[in-house]
């Protein structure tokens, strides 16, 4: 197999909010890498720290000890105009409330093409309009959309206005913040679909960011739980429904619901408790127990998973 390429690189990642007593660590000691062209989901509770990793990635939070890497090149802390100027155009994010992220007061055409007015990526007025018509057709909206105001449109609308808006930068690298978890569920699926067309003909790169694992085992190609903060297992989707080792994940999985109403019936609800783990002499490592597959636990436990396993 050949050596894929490596889009994102998280080394040792934290980020903390406040000081002294009152310091929060949301984001600790965290690390995975992106390839080009998957989709890397980020499953956990909310307050887990998954939508501070998206926004640690695009800069929007700074990171308090650790690195985020773009192609090879250091993107936390200081950096230079140019390469700022590179990640706002090329990882853009999509957020988790459509309401919410799109100005009210602005139109449409506005709202599309603010990234591109901003970095003047037109060659002049009639150029930019090209622009939004197409960006918003490829997100199945009518191009005579781009005169109205947020307000005429549906949650689902709303969601496919924002994906416009991010696309229109050529982007390489999408952060989706629960990008469905606000909407309707028959809307879900639709926009589900259109991002994994838009991944295939843009070519994209996505973080998926969701609390629902039903959802990402349709969109992903590998899957990280995170639980306060802290990645206790990531393997490849199916590999991770198959096999899941951390009492979280079980009880991530043990929520999902089933479509036969008799099973669904009968299944026992799993209740993650974080007393299970005795942490106090044998401290916890971060280890691969199967090729691809990673696992946060002390020398008992990973035994204890490798039993499991057969291995």
């Amino acid at each position: 197999m050949p050596e894929r390429e490596k889009l994102i690189e998280l080394k040792d990642l934290q980020v903390t909010f406040g000081s002294g007593r009152k310091k929060f660590v949301a984001v600790d000691h965290v690390n995975f890498d992106i390839y080009r062209g998957e989709t890397f989901s980020l499953v956990g509770e909310s307050g887990s720290g998954k939508t501070t990793i998206g926004r640690a990635i695009t800069r929007i939070n700074p990171v308090t000890a650790g690195e985020v890497y773009f192609k090879g090149q250091r993107i936390n802390g200081k950096i230079s105009k140019e390469l700022d100027r590179e990640i706002i155009q090329k990882c853009q994010m999509i957020f988790q409330d459509p309401m919410a992220s799109l100005n009210e007061r602005a139109k449409v055409d506005y709202i599309v093409s603010e990234g591109l007015i901003n970095f003047h990526l037109y060659k002049d007025e009639d150029d930019r309009k090209r622009k939004v018509e197409e960006a918003l057709r490829e997100v199945g909206l009518l191009p005579e959309f781009a005169s109205r105001f947020p307000h005429e449109f549906s949650g689902g609308q709303r969601q496919r206005i924002g994906i416009a808006r991010a696309l229109i930068m050529q982007p390489e690298f999408i952060v989706a913040d629960e990008p469905i978890s606000a909407l309707d569920v028959s809307i879900r699926a639709q926009v589900l679909n259109l991002l994994n067309r838009l991944k295939k003909s843009r070519g994209l790169t996505y973080l998926f960011i969701a609390h629902d694992l039903s959802v990402v085992r349709f969109i992903s190609d590998r899957i990280a739980v995170i639980h306060k903060g802290r990645i206790v297992e990531l393997a490849e989707a199916e590999e991770l429904f198959l096999h899941p080792l951390h009492p979280y994940t079980q009880s991530l999985l043990s929520a999902v619901p089933i479509p036969d109403p008799e099973l669904e019936k009968k299944k026992k609800l799993i209740v993650y408790d974080p007393s299970v783990h005795d942490y106090s002499k044998d401290k916890p490592v971060w280890e691969e127990i199967l090729p691809g597959h990673f696992v946060y636990g002390n020398q008992p436990e990973l035994d204890g998973y490798r039993k499991t396993l057969n291995l």
